[in-house]
């Protein structure tokens, strides 16, 4: 309690956890956990070593050795392997390119749980995924589902491809895809998507992203004062 909890939020593609997380996380002064960037990290680092990207047990191996840490940054927060930054070498083409390769691998995926829970172990953190509250931290005391029709979803990433130049899909072939990814994150056999029982479920589609953080302060304060 002295460094704060364990913040869990989960969600389909496109409901705005990560954007949501990092709030939560500046608000609290907690540290945000990019799960996301940690295979990002075990990708630059297989790359840095010349293995291959069908190797798995090279880079599973690998990712048991690494060492995966996060301190807070301003404009954003800086990501560490083995205490070199590496913020904006993960956020290259060619780990664009080759991440998903990697976060496929079951054995990368036991590994970076392991991992997260190290992380969190000293509590103040706020972590976002599929499967944070059901499978990386399912002790956490705050764990909150983020869902929002497909519909909206396709539409905030429609409008936030446009906001950036970024060539985009129409409205309808977002949803589509979007459709198709929860399909995929639902039934997949290691980590599904799943709300855990204790899972706060929080439908975003009508709230502004100040609301949704507004939302989620409040259960953490409300957390803190019964865990006080």
């Amino acid at each position: 309690m002295k460094n704060g909890i364990q913040v869990a939020i989960d969600g389909p593609a496109s409901a705005g956890k990560s954007t949501v997380a990092k709030l939560v996380a500046k608000r609290f002064n907690y540290v945000y956990c990019d799960t996301g960037a940690m295979y990002r990290v075990v990708t630059l680092a297989a790359l840095q070593q010349g293995i291959a990207m069908d190797a798995t047990t090279k880079i599973a191996n690998l990712a048991s050795r690494i060492k995966i840490s996060f301190k807070p940054g301003e404009p954003e927060q800086r990501v560490f392997l083995n205490d070199k930054e590496v913020t904006t070498a993960i956020r290259q083409g060619k780990i664009d390119n080759n991440v998903s390769a990697v976060a496929a691998i079951p054995a990368v995926r036991r590994e970076m749980t392991n991992q997260q829970r190290q992380i969190a172990q000293a509590g103040g953190i706020v972590m976002d995924g599929r499967d944070i509250g059901s499978t990386v931290l399912p002790d956490a005391p705050v764990k909150i589902f983020m869902v929002a029709t497909a519909h909206e979803r396709a539409r905030r990433r429609y409008v936030e491809n446009k906001e950036k130049g970024i060539a985009t899909a129409s409205l309808e072939e977002l949803q589509h895809e979007i459709e198709l990814r929860d399909q995929k994150d639902s039934s997949r056999k290691v980590s599904p998507l799943v709300q855990a029982p204790d899972a706060i479920r929080l439908d975003t589609t009508k709230l502004t992203i100040n609301e949704v953080v507004d939302k989620i302060s409040d259960i953490i304060k409300k957390t803190l004062n019964e865990l006080s």
